[in-house]
């Protein structure tokens, strides 16, 4: 990958990407910088042997900009950029929550491409959304996608779906990490060590979710495969739909949702 990618911010979701990336491409540029923090600046330099940089010298160097900053230290990022030239650069923010025209609002003139990648880079298997607007060229649209598409699949949407995305792909990792958590506390309810039950529920996990990739069959038709009438996997499938298992997890992703939608209330005032 022929590009220069500096991070402004050094957070986890941050490091995931590096992470994917320097596992794809040895050679690829990386800096990376921060306001705060500076031990763990200098733990993903020594981990991934990026360059720590200064504010100035990092977008100087670099062609891509990742925005990787908590939401609410956006406006502040984009106020020291305003300070430079940029014409020449691509911006992909990461920050949950910040539309677009948050960006145009400081940065007129610059491309910027919204991100919604999820922590699995780190293993090279996130799920990223990526948002465009109707300026941003074919090449910058390129460089995007090759940029997320070495740390896993990419999904281009439209602005107005990206919300729905964080409630299944962006945050998704966590209910699955939720569920195997409680069922591995089943399992030790049940007589098993923890050891023994976390081996299970882990690589139970990890098999569903290649016959998932590999599969040509839905999730309902491998479910019903898995399911004789009347039998064990039944039983406890009987109790997941009287307890309305569904309507948990659509109550879950709409709050999830709701609460991206407010975030992009408050940060575009």
């Amino acid at each position: 990958m022929n590009q220069s990618i500096g991070f402004i911010g050094g957070g986890n979701m941050a490091e995931a990407i590096i992470g994917g990336l320097r596992k794809t491409d040895k050679d690829i540029q990386i800096r990376v910088t921060n306001r705060a923090n500076h031990e763990r600046i200098q733990r993903l330099v020594d981990k991934y042997s990026i360059k720590a940089s200064e504010f100035q010298e990092l977008v100087e160097n670099s062609r891509v900009l990742v925005i990787a900053v908590k939401p609410k230290d956006v406006r502040e990022v984009l106020k020291h950029l305003k300070n430079y030239t940029l014409q020449d650069k691509l911006i992909i923010s990461i920050a949950a929550g910040i539309p677009l025209k948050v960006f145009h609002k400081y940065l007129p003139d610059v491309a910027v491409i919204r991100a919604m990648p999820n922590t699995s880079t780190a293993v090279l298997h996130s799920m990223t959304g990526l948002v465009r607007e109707e300026t941003i060229t074919q090449a910058q649209a390129e460089t995007a996608t090759e940029i997320f598409s070495a740390i896993g699949r990419i999904l281009w949407i439209p602005e107005e779906k990206m919300n729905a995305l964080i409630a299944l792909s962006g945050s998704g990792p966590a209910y699955f990490y939720l569920f195997t958590e409680s069922l591995i506390q089943a399992g030790v309810q049940l007589g098993l060590r923890e050891e023994e039950a976390e081996l299970l529920a882990r690589e139970t996990l990890i098999g569903a979710g290649k016959m998932l990739t590999e599969s040509d069959k839905s999730p309902a038709r491998l479910r019903e495969e898995v399911t004789s009438p009347n039998g064990t996997t039944f039983a406890a499938l009987s109790v997941f739909n009287e307890d309305k298992l569904a309507q948990i997890v659509m109550k879950a992703a709409q709050a999830c949702a709701r609460r991206a939608e407010d975030m992009e209330g408050e940060y575009s005032e």
